[in-house]
């Protein structure tokens, strides 16, 4: 067995990597870019290199700086993760030529594998199912929408080197599949050094269904069943769960065994896995195979009782699969659910968000008593978000005996996770979790497009939940009243209020309420001016970011945010901001002068920050709505910058290749 090992990767997965290399008594050694100085993942190690600058392709991405790090520390073996170099031949290739071994499977495979049209062609080979499509490399747009048009709309625009969602886009016309194609391959070109792009058909209300193989050196590969990662938002997965509510056991073991025998017929020897599109009949196709532990991994773990990261280690030290990991003898235990906690804004069309972690208060095990509790993360409080790489926060994971009790466990750990200084998408984590259709289990990879459009700002509470959360916003502001009334020379505040008037404001409307609120010892009860009741326990005090109390007996968490005398309650993928004002103060409001907004004019400003990859216009150019002006790329990804009028661009403000912030003007237009 290996004595110490390197992590050719940041963030969570090599957090996740050094805890099971410390149980498994291995020393590691992190890398790290001059960005990443003080990561958690820096910290964690038992020693750390830095490799470089903040751009990937000077650090993570960068072969030569790895293997001298390995040279230089003595480590004698490099795990890399997922991303970056993981599905890298070169990388393995440099590895094993410097003596160093690579904790994945061998070069060929990662070759015949991580090139989706090779693998494609090996896949209806060894007898696989597969999506038709055109599976040679395509040079132009012209030649693009040729093989669009002769496969039939809708079609899916794919990098051969893509993953994890980047240099992939969905075409349903020809302007669709010619711009699909030019952003795909930049996109492929910048994140896999690898333009080539191919096309399939897309197949309609799709699910994405993957299993989970390990193989080892001895010939021996097995599967550890399947998992269902079909709610995403560009080709990006949010939530995954294993088992998938849609497979019986013959649909099961027949994908089992197509992966299986993909494997075999390459020799695969570590953790890999074989996607598939799955039709709502359960029909399956052959998607791709990716040769590297894969981010949704913990739920497999779950259900299966293994660790895969120790595996992977076990299988790349020479060792057989253990006597326990026969096929016969692996086993589905329970229902586990992955939540993928981002940095971005699902209000403004999920762009990402960076900056520094004001707060990180991840939800306590013992807030859920009927399930287990993960948390994958390589973020602490005071670290920050940088805007080089994947926006990826935390994983959140849950697992209970069922699927229902997986998601109710979910749904209490998202609303009990409080994170401020970037925006965050767990409202709508917490949103899903609450969707009729994911409960009932009716999914597709369409599913976040359908239920919620190409953003999803929280909506205000309604029926018994707006009753709830009324309740609690009043018990908040009357206990912040009372701390306030406590303090030396000021008189305290009566155990029952007189009655005040609560404003719940959301983006779509406005509820007022008329309160009493009644100090009964560790709890506040809330009377509304129909008399009825509602008791609201809770030791909250502000500014603690969380609220974790009952609510006539039931357990309920909030997150909680105060701005300038209101407070932002966060619930079950619901927001309500309140403000509490006496009768007098509410009547005479709607005739307070309110701040106009400042006016952005004419002023072209990036949504999110970034680099400014190209500048489509000049000074003095006419522009129409619509039409692309610039292109912004951040934490891998590429947006389109589109003017919002017609006019004549008069001023330019910055060149391309600049950093640029979201608060930046980019150009300004005159109409």
């Amino acid at each position: 067995m290996f004595t110490k090992i390197l992590i050719s990767n940041r963030g969570e997965i090599a957090c996740r990597i050094i805890r099971t290399a410390r149980k498994m008594g291995i020393a590691t050694v992190a890398v790290y870019s001059e960005a990443d100085r003080n990561a958690l993942h820096v910290k964690l190690a038992d020693e750390a290199v830095c490799i470089g600058p903040a751009p990937a392709t000077q650090s993570y991405l960068s072969i030569d700086k790895i293997v001298a790090a390995c040279l230089a520390t003595g480590a004698e073996a490099v795990h890399p993760g997922y991303g970056f170099l993981s599905e890298q031949v070169a990388f393995a290739e440099a590895l094993g030529k410097a003596g160093i071994t690579f904790i994945g499977p061998q070069p060929d495979a990662i070759a015949a594998m991580g090139d989706k049209i090779v693998s494609k062609k090996m896949a209806a080979a060894a007898g696989v199912s597969t999506v038709p499509g055109h599976p040679e490399a395509i040079s132009t747009p012209d030649e693009a929408v040729a093989v669009a048009d002769a496969i039939g709309y809708p079609v899916m625009i794919k990098a051969s080197a893509g993953g994890g969602g980047k240099g992939m886009r969905i075409a349903f016309n020809d302007t669709e599949t010619r711009d699909g194609f030019v952003r795909a391959r930049s996109e492929a070109s910048s994140s896999f050094g690898d333009d080539r792009i191919f096309i399939e058909k897309f197949i309609q209300e799709p699910r994405h269904i993957e299993i989970q193989v390990l193989g080892d050196k001895h010939g021996n590969v097995i599967h550890l069943g399947e998992r269902e990662c079909s709610i995403q938002r560009r080709n990006q997965k949010v939530l995954e769960e294993a088992p998938s509510p849609l497979l019986d056991e013959t649909t099961r073991r027949r994908m089992g065994e197509q992966a299986v025998a993909l494997a075999k017929s390459v020799g695969y020897d570590s953790a890999g896995t074989v996607e598939f599109v799955v039709g709502q009949d359960k029909s399956f196709y052959f998607l791709e195979m990716n040769t590297r532990l894969q981010v949704e991994h913990p739920v497999t773990e779950f259900v299966t009782g293994l660790d895969l990261v120790e595996e992977m280690i076990r299988v790349a030290a020479g060792e057989p699969l253990r006597l326990r990991l026969r096929q016969v003898d692996v086993r589905l235990t329970g229902w586990a659910v992955e939540s993928r906690v981002y940095a971005e804004d699902p209000a403004q069309g999920f762009l990402p968000s960076t900056g520094r972690l004001l707060l990180f208060r991840s939800p306590e095990e013992s807030l859920i008593a009927t399930a287990a509790l993960r948390i994958d993360t390589g973020v602490e409080e005071g670290g920050t978000i940088p805007v080089y790489y994947d926006p990826l926060i935390a994983k959140l994971i849950t697992c209970a005996p069922t699927r229902l009790e997986a998601i109710e466990a979910q749904a209490a750990a998202l609303d009990a996770f409080a994170i401020d200084g970037v925006r965050t998408n767990l409202s709508f984590l917490s949103a899903l979790m609450h969707l009729p259709r994911w409960r009932e289990g009716r999914l597709s990879t369409a599913l976040i497009a359908e239920e919620f459009g190409s953003s999803a700002p929280p909506p205000l509470p309604q029926g018994d939940m707006l009753h709830d959360v009324a309740a609690v916003s009043a018990a908040l502001h009357y206990r912040g009243a009372a701390i306030r009334h406590s303090r030396p020379g000021r008189q305290p505040l009566p155990a029952k209020s007189e009655p005040f008037s609560l404003t719940l404001e959301g983006r779509d409307r406005i509820e007022n309420f008329e309160i009493v609120a009644t100090s009964n010892g560790d709890g506040v009860t809330v009377t509304f001016a129909d008399g009825s009741t509602v008791d609201v326990e809770s030791d909250w005090q502000p500014p603690e970011p969380t609220f974790a109390g009952r609510i006539d007996g039931r357990v309920v968490a909030c997150q909680v945010r105060m701005e300038n005398g209101r407070i932002i309650v966060d619930h079950a993928g619901t927001r309500a901001i309140s403000k509490a004002l006496s009768r007098e103060a509410a009547r005479l409001s709607p005739f307070m002068r309110s701040r106009a907004a400042d006016a952005a004019g004419a002023k072209v400003i990036s949504p999110m920050p970034g680099l400014l990859n190209d500048l489509l216009v000049s000074v003095g150019d006419q522009v129409v709505t619509g039409q692309v002006l610039a292109v912004v790329e951040a934490m891998k990804m590429e947006i389109s910058i589109r003017a919002e009028i017609n006019g004549r661009v008069a001023e330019v403000f910055v060149k391309p290749g600049t950093m640029i912030d979201s608060t930046m003007a980019l150009l300004q237009i005159e109409t």
